[in-house]
């Protein structure tokens, strides 16, 4: 594992040390001491160098910043390591192109952990969604109270990409993971600001369908919350809540070893990743008009 902050320690390590299927063998962190005592918490080997890490490693989990986390995979790839990946895979087209080309080039296998598309109910949710048809719209928002105007900020606000990059790349890939998947690839997307971080897109899908997603992390702690509702022939469907995040990430660990093991690309790989970049990264565009 790289990184040893407050999601590697509350979901990465506590997923990795449980799971069945794989060891977890050590750990890597920009902070030496605080990869030290996150290694000895769980009896693991404590790595100075992460190039170290990727000789002894067949897959490499990933807890850092994006554009952190997007040069070291690409070195994780070259080293034959398989890649699971957080979201956004990087804020920048170029750098996430990278990383899903050189997991093709290397042939190894990838996953980024988005949320709703492991955890329970919702993985099986959207798996249903999106076997229906005739969809006519949708509307998600993801608010989150990480900086809070009123009360005491999340464990989260510690985070220097955060504050920077808002709710639109913190939060929207989770958004466009569901709506992609059952209305289709994103063709046209619009982008306006709200107050504070608030940013609410407009997007026309493939299937001819249209959305709307409204995402913050500065959310009044009473007006926070997650919501994604489906309209179409077939009626009305919303997206049920969820639980056990670590849970689902063992999941993702168990679609990446699926993927290692039969050479077939998970559709939640890197190329996903770098497919969500390129259209966060033109809503950020025409924020900067």
């Amino acid at each position: 594992m790289l990184g040893t902050g407050p999601w590697a320690q509350r979901t990465h390590a506590p997923a990795l040390a449980a799971h069945t299927g794989s060891e977890f063998a050590g750990v890597w962190g920009r902070r030496p001491e605080a990869a030290a005592e996150l290694a000895q918490a769980y009896g693991v080997k404590v790595y100075e160098d992460p190039d170290a890490l990727f000789a002894d490693c067949d897959a490499v989990a990933f807890a850092l910043p994006p554009d952190v986390q997007a040069p070291l995979a690409v070195r994780a790839a070259a080293a034959g390591c398989h890649l699971l990946l957080d979201k956004p895979v990087a804020t920048t087209v170029e750098d996430a192109r990278a990383v899903a080309d050189a997991a093709a080039h290397h042939q190894v296998a990838s996953v980024v952990f988005l949320t709703l598309r492991f955890a329970e109910p919702t993985a099986g949710w959207v798996d249903e969604q999106a076997a229906r048809t005739g969809w006519f719209t949708a509307s998600a928002h993801w608010l989150g109270a990480v900086f809070p105007p009123d009360g005491t900020p999340s464990a989260y606000a510690d985070s220097p990409w955060r504050k920077s990059k808002g709710g639109l790349w913190d939060v929207g890939p989770h958004a466009l993971s569901v709506l992609i998947p059952v209305l289709g690839d994103v063709t046209d997307v619009t982008a306006a600001r709200g107050p504070s971080d608030v940013v609410q897109l407009a997007l026309r899908h493939s299937s001819g369908a249209a959305s709307t997603a409204v995402l913050s992390l500065g959310a009044p702690r009473a007006a926070a919350g997650v919501g994604l509702e489906l309209r179409g022939a077939e009626g009305v469907f919303a997206l049920p809540d969820w639980s056990d995040v670590p849970g689902a990430y063992g999941r993702a660990l168990d679609a990446l070893l699926t993927s290692a093991r039969t050479g077939v690309p998970d559709p939640r790989g890197a190329e996903f990743g770098a497919r969500l970049t390129e259209i966060l990264a033109r809503a950020e565009g025409q924020l900067a008009d």
